[in-house]
């Protein structure tokens, strides 16, 4: 920074020397002291204790340079008010810092800061904060001091947890901790009543906090993480909730309650376990978007959830009526019920076209199921989660009819041939089962679309798939593949995604870059070196061009 920038109070311009009669615009002698310095976007790699110079500043603006430190003379701007160093290479704070009692805006996002000093809540004026993508493992606790604290940004560090002191920041409206390694929310978090938004996505959680007084919520994004269980307590207070994002968790069932959120607008559930909805969830007065995607719902086809938002609710809607009408279901069959007492579901054979016979840790399906349908066309077989070691002979007799095939959570070893015979098949899921193989003859399923063979036992990608043409999505986390093949990859137009997550990759071929209609590529849990996380943290696109790039 040239010096005449930090003197520019003190000195008397040049003009000055010169006799010169001064206009009104001229008079430098009434000129302000300089109140907003902006240096951003060079390549400054240190700043100037001179800066105690500019007593006036209340904007200081030096984001984007090369900046390793500050110096300790910021902490003379008593008036400064915003403070922009994000975008550096900061590695910490000068101690001085914290006599900044006018400061209402610190941006420090985008540095290599570990830690910060204790002292921190003597900033008793902030307002926002920007602390995101740095490498702090944890926040000091005299954050329960920043009481005017409106906005505070965590994302992208490596917090392992919050303070349960933060709740007493009363004017917090929004909190972002995207993306860190949280495994639990402290419960007084729940106890921030001016709290708007929180953002609690990528990190470990098993369960969401219960909110007994945020009644102001208004934005809950709590996906990619590991939560199984969404309570009512959960959600029966959060009253002016409009947003809840929970995609990419492991939730088995949505409660009853979820209908109490009457300002609800938007409900993103897709890539969870969810097997069933409450159907009431129909009557949400608000709701304009509700994603349901990658689910194993049993009363909901295919189709209708790519028909969007308002169908879905007027389905739901209309089962309101039924559920009311008909009896409760008969307890479900144990494994000690006899096959020939096990109910048969003759409405969800004839009017979902749905046989299933699933969670009932069957060794073999009665063939009672397989009588009951005689004429009727079934369109989806679920036998998932059952004992089965071998795929059910019978299964081809609804070769004519039958597209989509659930066999996930068993104990089967190797893909019969009456499975290859279903020519219509267009969806089939066999995750979680002890397959090593697959047999060419599937090459006879021409329809076939989705494949979901993660939690298997494959070392090598099963070849036949390279010549099913109309795969549009393959799921082979969670296996021990060594290798892929991007030729025979490339030939597969239709191929939009394609999970290889924790598998035993040592490489990934670049060629594998111009297999250009891939939407999304999953790569994560492999031992390969390159591309390293930060490319694969950037997604699919940034990765099929970085492998294009090293094809020799």
């Amino acid at each position: 920074v040239p010096q005449h920038v930090w003197r520019i109070n003190l000195d008397t311009p040049e003009e000055a020397h010169q006799n010169l009669s001064f206009g009104a615009v001229d008079r430098w002698w009434e000129q302000t002291d300089l109140t907003k310095l902006i240096l951003a976007s060079n390549k400054l790699q240190c700043l100037s204790e001179d800066v105690k110079l500019l007593p006036a500043l209340t904007v200081l603006d030096v984001h984007d340079n090369q900046l390793t430190s500050l110096p300790s003379a910021l902490g003379q701007l008593e008036n400064l008010q915003k403070l922009d160093v994000s975008h550096n290479k900061l590695k910490s704070i000068p101690e001085e810092l914290l006599q900044l009692s006018h400061l209402k805006s610190l941006l420090l996002h985008h540095n290599e800061l570990s830690h910060l000093p204790d002292g921190f809540g003597q900033l008793v004026s902030l307002e926002e904060l920007d602390l995101s993508n740095n490498h702090l493992t944890d926040i000091p606790t005299s954050f329960a001091l920043l009481i005017n604290l409106v906005r505070l940004n965590l994302a992208c560090n490596e917090l392992k947890n919050l303070p349960a002191d933060i709740s007493a920041m009363k004017s917090l409206k929004q909190l972002d901790c995207t993306k860190n390694y949280l495994e639990t929310v402290p419960s007084q978090l729940a106890t921030m009543a001016s709290l708007e938004q929180l953002y609690l996505r990528k990190n470990k959680l098993r369960s969401l906090p219960e909110f007994p007084s945020c009644k102001l919520l208004k934005e809950l994004h709590a996906g990619e993480n590991q939560i199984e269980i969404l309570n009512a307590e959960n959600l029966k207070h959060l009253n002016s909730l409009s947003v809840l994002e929970l995609r990419d968790n492991k939730i088995k069932s949505v409660p009853d309650e979820i209908t109490l959120l009457q300002k609800l607008e938007r409900l993103d559930l897709t890539n969870n376990d969810i097997s069933r909805l409450p159907y009431a969830l129909g009557n949400l007065p608000q709701l304009k978007f509700l994603a349901l995607e990658g689910n194993p719902l049993r009363t909901i086809r295919r189709d209708l959830l790519q028909k969007g938002t308002q169908e879905l609710l007027k389905y739901l809607r209309s089962k309101i009526q039924d559920d009311v009408t008909s009896p409760k279901e008969e307890p479900p069959v144990t494994a000690m019920t006899l096959p020939s007492e096990s109910r048969i579901n003759m409405h969800a054979i004839t009017s979902l076209k749905l046989l299933e016979y699933s969670e009932k840790q069957a060794a073999v399906i009665p063939d009672e199921m397989f009588d009951a349908v005689r004429s009727h066309p079934v369109a989806t077989i679920n036998f998932s989660k059952n004992q089965l070691n071998e795929i059910p002979p019978r299964i081809v007799e609804l070769k004519d009819s039958v597209c989509d095939v659930s066999l996930g959570f068993n104990k089967i070893s190797s893909i019969s041939l009456e499975l290859c015979m279903l020519h219509k098949l267009t969806h089939l899921d066999i995750r979680n089962n002890f397959l090593t193989t697959l047999p060419e003859e599937m090459e006879a399923l021409t329809r076939l679309q989705v494949i979901n063979l993660s939690f298997n036992r494959f070392k090598v990608f099963p070849s036949v798939l390279y010549r099913i043409l109309a795969l549009e999505t393959i799921l082979l986390s969670n296996n021990q593949v060594g290798s892929i093949d991007p030729l025979q990859l490339k030939k597969m137009d239709k191929l939009g995604t394609l999970d290889l997550q924790n598998n035993d990759l040592l490489q990934v071929p670049p060629e594998l870059g111009n297999c250009e209609t891939l939407r999304t590529l999953l790569l994560e849990g492999n031992p390969f070196r390159t591309p390293r996380a930060a490319i694969l943290a950037k997604g699919t696109a940034a990765v099929l061009e970085y492998l294009r790039s090293r094809i020799p």
